[in-house]
């Protein structure tokens, strides 16, 4: 793959260029925004700081959105937990803090390098687990195209964020089951799965507000999620409110 490397303290991006090539990958590093935008056409996944000189890396981050789906994984010293919310947010596929062990980085690029080769609803499609349905899975008035990757409400398109549609669609290829934290990590993140578990709350929670059905994702207390049924026009149908916070359905005890 062709990796757009935007880094600008030297020593670090000769490492990471010398690592991506070891492993096949090319790189083109750049160390401003402006140059990132540039290239950017030309990249098939990039690698972010967020302390660049001319632009804030999050603001980047949030144009690289806007025009770019590659996958993308910031790189960066910020290690609190609020820029690791808001690189998530704004559309990082992953979030690596420095100091951080090269094989670690390298592991997370190839989860995600598998993810994007699939471009189907189910990330781990072929793995043998259970039913895949390959057409669009209605909920309420939503609908999730794995073919497409598209996701709409009420006939609107709405834009996920890679890992967002990854998650609702693994939910949405199998609707009436619940699934495990653990198994949801493991299928989404792989070999990245270590430290997924925050990220995965902000995933769910970002499907539910950018669809607007706080509904669409149930929460099962102390175990995972499933796909619900939101009612059109509605947050919620299940009867708890926030989608989150009261006691489970009778489909969940009974699980």
């Amino acid at each position: 793959m062709h990796a757009l490397l935007v880094e600008d303290d030297d020593r670090m991006a000769q490492a990471l260029g010398t690592a991506l090539a070891q492993r096949g990958h090319t790189v083109r590093r750049v160390g401003r925004a402006l140059d990132a935008l540039l290239h950017l056409r030309e990249a098939e996944f990039v690698l972010l700081d967020l302390g660049l000189p001319d632009l804030d890396g999050l603001e980047l981050l949030r144009r690289l959105r806007t025009v770019c789906d590659a996958p993308l994984i910031v790189v960066t010293a910020r290690c609190e937990e609020r820029d690791v919310l808001q690189g998530l947010r704004a559309g990082a596929d992953d979030y690596v803090v420095k100091p951080f062990r090269m094989a670690e980085l390298m592991a997370r690029i190839d989860t995600v390098r598998r993810r994007t080769d699939r471009r189907t609803g189910r990330p781990d499609a072929g793995t043998g687990h259970g039913e895949h349905r390959d057409g669009p899975v209605r909920a309420g008035d939503v609908e999730v195209d794995p073919a497409g990757r598209t996701v709409t409400v009420a006939g609107t398109e709405v834009r996920l964020t890679r890992r967002e549609f990854d998650v609702l669609a693994f939910l949405a290829a199998r609707p009436d089951e619940v699934h495990s934290r653990e198994e949801i990590m493991d299928r989404i993140w792989g070999d990245a799965f270590l430290g997924a578990s925050r990220s995965l709350d902000v995933h769910v929670a970002g499907i539910r507000a950018k669809t607007g059905r706080s509904g669409l994702v149930r929460t099962v207390r102390g175990y995972g999620y499933r796909l619900g049924r939101p009612a059109t026009g509605d947050g919620d149908s299940d009867g708890d409110g926030d989608g989150d916070g009261g006691p489970p359905d009778e489909a969940d005890r009974a699980r």
